[in-house]
């Protein structure tokens, strides 16, 4: 197992509860409300993971989010909210997107989760149409061994699922469309040394981010050929993050890259600036109880979308909710204005 060096925090004395109650040591997490959170109504027990988000670059106001539900499929929410499609797919955990995704049928959004039945491991693809925002499905992807986490990344024209699994395992494989479906390439294989999750592809610094949950944040090349080994981002302290490290996220800001981590363990988001290969912690977050909007409780999967998407004229993040108040039972997922974020720390 690689070792981490564990960061301290200049203002480790400073204590603070998240919305749990949690004692998380460490800088006070500021608070934001969400703007916006999904409902289900024709299922009473969503079990909710994992969020990507798209929009209509020529038409920002044309935008959806897809979720995950563990039990039963893949969601398409329009950005009020509500349910546009649902796909059953199974028990499908994280979920991410690339666009511009060469079909026979013309430029697709290709959208694929990664699906944990018994017996039946694998990776679930599907072609979302900007055209008509619909999704259909593409395939599924028989995989050796349990897949768990799940995210896309691109190099050049080429894209590449990743597939972390609780055996401390990263699979990187290229796909692309045949005449019939998708292909799929031989797979890199990578390793840390526990159960791993979430994970985030910088397409452009061609960098992979991945999450240790009882350990913290990896970074390793990205490029099929070049070296395999990870490099520290982030550990789990218990100022900063608190295990389970789950979701991973970036968002682009005037110029400015952000890592933004979901520390599940006391339910708060630290920030950090990417600076070619620094990480600059900048302080870290939590989702309280607004006027109509509960708080967010035990975060896995989260999305960053940067740029103008739905009412949001300057981005937003996705969160899942462990438990939607009032409906006991339901988990959601809520998605907040990333200028009340921005504003809270300060950036």
């Amino acid at each position: 197992m690689l070792g981490l060096t564990v960061l301290t925090a200049a203002c480790a004395t400073v204590e603070n509860r998240g919305p749990q109650g949690v004692l998380a040591p460490g800088d006070p997490a500021r608070p934001v409300m969400a703007a916006v959170e999904t409902l289900v109504t024709t299922d009473p027990e969503v079990d909710a993971d994992d969020p990507a988000l798209w929009a209509d670059p020529a038409d920002p106001a044309r935008a959806v989010m897809f979720g995950t539900d563990k039990s039963d499929g893949l969601y398409v929410h329009n950005l009020d909210g509500t349910v546009r499609q649902f796909l059953p797919s199974g028990p499908v955990n994280n979920v991410d997107l690339r666009t511009g995704f060469p079909t026979p049928q013309g430029e697709r959004v290709l959208v694929a989760a990664s699906n944990d039945a018994p017996g039946a491991n694998g990776v679930n693809l599907y072609l979302f149409d900007p055209a008509t925002l619909t999704t259909t499905d593409y395939g599924f992807l028989s995989t050796a061994y349990e897949p768990y986490g799940f995210c896309l990344g691109r190099r050049g024209d080429d894209v590449f699922m990743v597939v972390t699994t609780k055996a401390g395992t990263v699979h990187q494989m290229p796909v692309s469309a045949g005449p019939t479906g998708p292909v799929i390439g031989e797979a890199r294989v990578l390793t840390l040394g526990s159960q791993l999750e979430g994970c985030v592809v910088h397409d452009t610094a061609d960098t992979l981010y991945v999450g240790e949950e009882d350990v913290g944040v990896w970074r390793f090349d990205f490029d099929p050929a070049g070296p395999t080994t990870a490099t520290a981002i982030a550990g789990v302290d218990r100022i900063r993050i608190r295990a389970d490290v789950e979701g991973l996220t970036i968002m682009r800001d005037r110029g400015v890259e952000y890592l933004i981590v979901s520390s599940q363990g006391d339910s708060t988001y630290p920030v950090y600036r990417i600076a070619g290969d620094d990480h600059i912690y900048l302080g870290r977050f939590a989702i309280v109880d607004g006027p109509v909007i509960d708080a967010v409780t035990q975060t896995d999967g989260l999305d960053a979308f940067s740029g103008p998407i739905g009412p949001f004229p300057q981005g937003v993040v996705a969160f899942h909710d462990h438990e939607d108040v009032p409906n006991p039972g339901q988990q959601n997922y809520k998605l907040v204005d990333w200028r009340d974020i921005r504003a809270a720390l300060g950036l």
